[in-house]
């Protein structure tokens, strides 16, 4: 897989608009050479990608190299991007859908799961019709924009037999399991404080004064009406995610500040900066940041006899670790995607239920921190999840 600076992270996803983005038991994971070794040959789950945007790029990158699960179909809004991934896949017309007909895939025996990449506010929508078509369901992070949205795609799916799993990449990445182990196993103590931020600078300080169409179709992660909010719930979802499975407990308060808006004509529905602080069981506290306007990508733990942390630690990698014992944090780079997709495939194939870390029950606790995060940020009040 590419290994995607923040820079070229930027560039290639057209992030001058906005940033794009981005456990209780171990999932498995094979290293490079231990996948060299098995090839499997059975039946594939076939995936249909719902929005084609920038993400869904690198998710059609990561069906190429799946074993267990396949690029079957695609769901677009667009005629002009129906055509062009319909040649450079070589997909069937009779798997091609768009937004209007798209309740007709019930109809469509090779499609088994449909991955929902749309804008945040047309998750709820494209999982609930797909669940009723009896379609299994991957929907990227955030789940939906409220906890509400949430229950209802998970009674949606469980009432049609259908499974519903999140698209965490980082649940599969061998840092980030490595992260988990040491915290939740204390192998260093029980961890006292988290450090940790990702944002991505997406506009040139020099066109700061540039008018900006909050009304075009790529501009959605800057309108609240379609993304729900800005940094938070598009990037620092990932610090929320992170500190949870490092910890292995959930938040009991959160307190939030936003932060300065320096492109006032492209933030001015969602936040640019925000810093947000969370309370848990044990006594820890994580501190974490997010922004549209700076580059921050990092990870730390302070344990009672020692630390541990990343940089780069929650984007697309390729991740360095440190531990203050001095002892190895080395771990194979990966395909995230295809890792992720796999796994998850793994499961549905075996006819098994998937395990909660990746379902909608792991979603939906993510969405209500937010939704307390921006309230403690808008009040100025510590606001309590229990």
């Amino acid at each position: 897989m590419e290994k995607i600076s923040r820079r070229s992270f930027v560039n290639k996803f057209g992030l001058g608009v906005g940033a794009s983005v981005v456990m209780t038991s171990l999932p498995s994971f094979m290293t490079e050479t231990e996948s060299k070794q098995f090839s499997y040959t059975g039946k594939k789950l076939n995936i249909a990608l719902c929005g084609l945007g920038n993400y869904a790029s690198l998710l059609a990158e990561g069906l190429q190299v799946s074993e267990y699960c396949q690029l079957a179909g695609i769901v677009t809004g667009t005629p002009s991007k129906a055509e062009t991934w319909k040649k450079k896949y070589n997909i069937p017309e009779k798997n091609i859908y768009n937004y209007e007909n798209f309740d007709e895939i019930v109809k469509n025996k090779d499609i088994d799961l449909v991955y929902v990449v749309t804008p945040n506010a047309l998750h709820k929508e494209f999982t609930v019709r797909a669940a009723k078509a009896g379609k299994h369901v991957i929907v990227e992070k955030p789940m939906a924009i409220t906890p509400e949205d949430c229950e209802e795609m998970i009674k949606v799916c469980n009432d049609n037999n259908v499974q519903l799993a999140m698209g965490y990449r980082l649940h599969y990445e061998p840092n980030h399991l490595e992260i988990k182990r040491l915290g939740q196993e204390k192998v260093m103590g029980q961890v006292r404080y988290i450090e940790t931020g990702l944002g991505y600078s997406t506009y040139d300080v020099r066109d700061i004064n540039k008018p900006v169409d909050l009304n075009a179709r790529n501009q959605w992660r800057l309108t609240k009406k379609w993304a729900g909010g800005g940094c938070l719930i598009n990037l620092g979802i990932y610090c929320i995610q992170v500190s949870r499975y490092v910890l292995g407990e959930e938040p009991i308060a959160v307190t939030a500040q936003f932060g300065h808006v320096n492109n006032k004509n492209m933030f001015s529905q969602v936040e640019e900066n925000i810093t947000w602080q969370m309370e848990f069981p044990s006594g820890a506290v994580a501190n974490c940041s997010s922004s549209c306007g700076f580059g921050i990508d990092r990870f730390y733990a302070a344990a009672d006899e020692g630390f541990f942390e990343m940089s780069p630690a929650v984007s697309y990698g390729p991740f360095i670790g440190k531990r203050s014992d001095g002892k190895p944090f080395n771990f194979p780079v990966i395909n995230q995607q295809q890792t992720q997709m796999d796994e998850i495939s793994k499961v549905i194939l075996a006819n098994k239920k998937l395990p909660n870390h990746i379902t909608g029950e792991e979603g939906i606790k993510d969405v209500r921190i937010i939704n307390a995060i921006y309230k403690a940020a808008e009040t100025g009040k510590k606001i309590s999840l229990l």
